[in-house]
């Protein structure tokens, strides 16, 4: 979910993985599940923490949620599976009701059995407007939802909305807790209760999140006991902790994954994904606004060095959402390295260059800020390459570090390093990204983009289950974005993951921009066992 790249890794965004894991000792020193220490436990080092835990609010959404359930999940092909359903839905009406049968002996993490009404107690709650979801936009399709008894749930939608099923990964809460609440703020909140494979036993903010397993699970048990979700921002630290044996994996950034290729005792995992950098160009600003300055710097910025140098080649150059690897992906509407044509652009437009090299029209300067999150390496590294790109076109950009907080209120004018990224169906980045009613709310369409091609293009390919019609409505998106970008993509990343070899289990999935948390090769953290 795109332009939503950012802080919050948001609690919509981060639907998950909060499956990590806790030492039974507290010693910071020690791991739980490496070097000698029991294996039935383990701490990973991550770098974004949610903003809830509750699926009310948009935690859970997209999978992989260890404290709950979705009535589907995804195996290791991204195929969806049962999960809280015995079978995949049965689809009637022409692709507008969804019947799903549940599976019987389910029980919330507290003892109380799982039924029907708990699954429309949560999708009715996140559909009210009363409830604070950045997420609502994704179920625009859904009309209504119903227990037949208490095994089975109809889902009726009002437009034939053809990737409805992956929404029905979406973690399921307890209606006997929640109900009794201010879903907003009430405890569930931070002190969840679901049906998952574990159970939250503390969250320090800004320090960590533990947990349990469930012992109750339908699924069993699982066998790492343990999990620590150790919150650590700085990507330096993140490295320089799991060297000194405070973690058992982490996320890390190419640079500093490359540093433990000797280590034999650990093991790096390379996740193929959907996660771009982009740079938003805000309608607002009177120099990033402008169409030609936006498209000299689509030509400008050099996507290649950037792979090469920044990332490594754990990547590659991006053109829009879609990676160029995608069957979704619009072909030919690749980008060149052009750096005679951006200045062409501009002169024709009247940017001129002035004393200084820095072009100037009408008395503006051609120069803006460019704000990265404090920390991150990768997109501290991306933002210095673009402004160095963009210099040698006479475009003037200042990077600037902030947290989300000294960020956020600077979006509407001034530019930002983002990232975003959902695998899967193309309206699940496409339409929170670019479509003009969404520009200001949050972290949707940060760029405020505004272009009445796209933005029917956009609701022509969420409203139709036709293969062909949708296909062409992407087609026209991704074409119209590059004759008129609102942002610059830059690259899609790999996520590189090192990790203690001490399980048989782990791997990767296709990964979404928010990574260590919904994903990560602990991702099916309750399958792993300990290696003998």
């Amino acid at each position: 979910m795109a332009a939503r790249s950012v802080r919050r890794a948001t609690a919509a965004t981060l639907g998950g993985a909060l499956a990590l894991a806790v030492a039974a000792c507290t010693n910071p020193g020690s791991t739980a599940g490496g070097s000698g220490g029991p294996r039935d436990s383990a701490v990973v080092g991550i770098a974004y923490e949610p903003e809830t835990l509750s699926p009310l609010l948009g935690y859970g959404k997209d999978g992989n949620s260890k404290i709950f359930d979705g009535l589907l999940a995804f195996d290791a092909d991204m195929r969806l599976k049962p999960a809280l359903a015995v079978r995949l839905p049965r689809v009637g009406d022409g692709g507008l009701t969804y019947t799903y049968t549940l599976r019987k002996g389910v029980t919330f993490s507290d003892g109380v059995p799982f039924t029907a009404k708990d699954v429309v107690h949560t999708y009715r709650t996140i559909l009210d407007p009363r409830t604070n979801n950045p997420s609502r936009t994704e179920l625009d399709a859904l009309k209504s939802v119903e227990a037949v008894g208490d095994g089975t749930v109809v889902f009726r939608l009002k437009y034939p909305y053809a990737p409805f099923a992956q929404r029905t990964v979406h973690a399921i809460a307890p209606e006997h807790v929640t109900a009794k609440q201010d879903v907003n703020t009430g405890a569930f909140t931070d002190e969840p209760i679901g049906t998952g494979p574990y159970v939250l036993t503390g969250w320090s903010k800004g320090e960590k999140l533990t947990f349990a397993a469930n012992p109750r699970h339908w699924n069993g048990a699982p066998a790492v006991k343990r999990f620590t979700m150790a919150i650590i921002k700085d990507d330096d630290v993140r490295a320089t902790r799991l060297r000194a044996g405070d973690l058992d994996g982490a996320v890390l950034p190419p640079a500093l994954a490359a540093g433990f290729k000797g280590d034999r005792s650990k093991k790096t995992w390379t996740a193929k994904t959907f996660d771009y950098r982009t740079v938003t160009l805000p309608t607002h600003n009177p120099v990033a606004g402008d169409t030609a300055v936006r498209r000299a710097l689509d030509l400008a910025v050099d996507r290649q060095a950037m792979v090469d140098k920044i990332l490594e080649g754990a990547g590659k150059p991006a053109y829009g959402p879609v990676p160029t690897d995608s069957p979704w992906f619009a072909k030919g509407t690749e980008r060149r390295h052009d750096l005679v044509g951006a200045r062409k652009i501009l002169d024709e437009a009247g940017w001129k260059p002035g004393p200084d090299g820095i072009r100037v029209r009408n008395g503006v300067r051609a120069a803006f800020p460019l704000w990265y999150l404090s920390g991150d390496k990768l997109r501290q590294d991306h933002a210095l390459a673009y402004a160095s790109d963009a210099k040698k076109a006479g475009l003037d950009i200042t990077t600037r570090a902030g947290t989300w907080e000294v960020i956020e209120p600077r979006i509407k004018t001034d530019a930002v390093l983002a990232g975003g990224g959902s695998p899967g169906d193309p309206d699940f980045d496409q339409y929170l990204l670019l479509k003009s009613t969404l520009a200001g709310d949050g972290f949707h369409n940060m760029a405020r983009y505004d272009d009445p091609t796209v933005d029917r293009a956009l609701e022509d390919g969420r409203r139709t289950d036709d293969p062909g019609k949708r296909r062409a409505a992407y087609d026209t998106v991704q074409r119209e974005l590059a004759k008129n970008p609102g942002y610059t993509f830059l690259t899609h990343i790999d996520h590189l993951y090192v990790m203690n070899d001490a399980w048989d289990g782990p791997g990767t999935q296709t990964e979404p921009h928010d990574h260590g948390l919904a994903s990560g090769p602990w991702w099916n953290v309750e399958d792993w066992k300990p290696k003998k």
